[in-house]
């Protein structure tokens, strides 16, 4: 009988290739697996990174798109080149003898590049702070910015809300003073996104403080309150003696907040601060979501514009402050700034605390304004005349300011008409505008730092 084939060497010739394939398979899937997984990670970075560049908080509605150049990553690009850390130091080292060193933030904003270009002017070093957020067209914060940069004032991009940027300039900084100016404006606008009311005006605020607190040695510091505060006081004209706890909007409710977070850090630590309530400030290079800026654009596009009456059917009016008067209040204020009596975080000795009024002291009716600017349009606007909404506005402003005027000399000289023809003079060059307009106004125009 024949004997089967012996088939053992066979088979487990067949079960070694087997396992061969399986492991070069499985080596295979797991170096597939190793570069998949670098690659998807390196993907969600890319994503990440981008994103944070670009980030909305809310896509659909073009108001809410307060986009701003910060980002997670923004502490690592800054102070990393000793070309921007030259900028800095250069940027801040005064050029008069004890001139100030001068942290402002906001510093593309309306009062900030003003008061930033005032500053320079007389020999103090200046180093500017902003965000450049789409609250209004970030276009024309920039040009603000190359402004401040022919004046060799060097505008740092980042948010007062980094608290390791604000940390690295400080670092490399000792200032002398801070000019706060950086905030979320606008009371109506705090109905749409409340909550860059507070990432500004109270966490932005607070990250500053802490971070100046922190100091050695620790700055005086100026900062931008409102004439807001004032709320529901009907007591006129508004003096800093008069009650602030009735607040009419977010924002008023804010800055009212930002006061009492600089009463606490002034108790504790020895910060010097003093508050300045601002009083509808205007002028060139001003906000566009103010009205006299709003009025002229509408008026010369030949579109209608709401005139608001209060409940009681009177005429809105507000104590409308041209922005070198506000100029010349600021720089009062530090210039009357006593030091920070602290250290280290550890207060030594009592500091100043104060807050002024900067207003006009001369109430206008939104009627008048518009018809001045119809006067200086020569264009008749189309005026539709409509009760004022709840929408934390309040009917009347009328500033006090003997208080300033006492400690600074502050003294407001600027009427309404004057002004708006400033402002106009500017609008007109800005834009381009070269019909339509009074001819004395086209003929006649003027730069930021001319009146500054």
């Amino acid at each position: 009988m024949v004997s089967p084939p012996d088939t053992s060497k066979t088979s487990r010739l067949e079960r070694y290739h087997s396992y061969i394939r399986r492991m070069n398979s499985t080596k295979l899937l797991a170096a597939s697996s190793k570069l998949l997984f670098r690659t998807t990670l390196l993907v969600a970075l890319v994503l990440i990174f981008f994103f944070t560049l670009n980030y909305h908080p809310h896509p659909d509605n073009p108001h809410h798109h307060l986009h701003t150049s910060h980002n997670l990553l923004s502490s690592a690009f800054y102070g990393s080149g000793a070309a921007w850390e030259k900028q800095v130091r250069r940027s801040a080292t005064p050029h008069r003898p004890h001139g100030f060193s001068v942290l402002v933030t906001g510093a593309a904003g309306f009062v900030g590049t003003h008061c930033s270009l005032a500053l320079k002017k007389r020999g103090d070093g200046v180093l500017g702070l902003d965000n450049f957020n789409s609250y209004y067209d970030p276009s024309l914060k920039r040009a603000r910015q190359n402004v401040l940069q022919k004046h060799e004032i060097f505008v740092v991009d980042g948010d007062i809300n980094d608290a390791e940027l604000l940390t690295k300039l400080f670092d490399i900084v000792p200032f002398s003073h801070v000019l706060h100016m950086a905030a979320q404006a606008g009371v109506r606008y705090a109905m749409e996104n409340p909550q860059s009311y507070v990432s500004s005006n109270i966490a932005g605020f607070v990250n500053l403080l802490e971070v100046s607190k922190n100091a050695d040695p620790q700055p005086a510091i100026v900062w931008a309150s409102s004439s807001s505060v004032y709320g529901l006081n009907t007591k006129v004209p508004f003096s800093e003696s008069h009650r602030t706890d009735q607040p009419a909007s977010l924002y008023a409710a804010t800055k009212k907040a930002g006061e009492e977070i600089a009463h606490t850090y002034n108790h504790i630590y020895g910060l010097s601060l003093t508050g300045l309530r601002f009083f509808t400030v205007y002028g060139p290079w001003g906000r566009p979501d103010m009205a006299y800026f709003f009025f002229t654009r509408d008026i010369l596009q030949g579109k209608p514009i709401d005139i608001y009456k209060t409940q009681e059917d009177k005429e809105v009016a507000r104590d409308f402050t041209y922005i070198d008067d506000v100029v010349k209040g600021c720089l009062g204020a530090l210039d009357t700034a006593q030091k920070s009596t602290g250290s280290g975080g550890r207060k030594r000795a009592p500091a100043q605390l104060r807050v002024y009024n900067l207003g006009n002291t001369s109430p206008v009716s939104v009627g008048n304004l518009v018809g001045i600017l119809e006067s200086l349009l020569n264009v008749k606007a189309q005026k539709h005349v409509v009760r004022m909404p709840r929408n934390g506005d309040v009917p009347f402003t009328h500033a006090n300011v003997n208080l300033a005027f006492k400690d600074f000399g502050y003294k407001p000289t600027t009427d309404l008409a004057t002004g708006l023809r400033k402002f106009v003079k500017w609008y007109v060059r800005y834009y381009g505008i070269q019909s339509g307009v009074n001819k004395e106004i086209g003929n006649s125009t003027q730069h930021l730092g001319a009146s500054a």
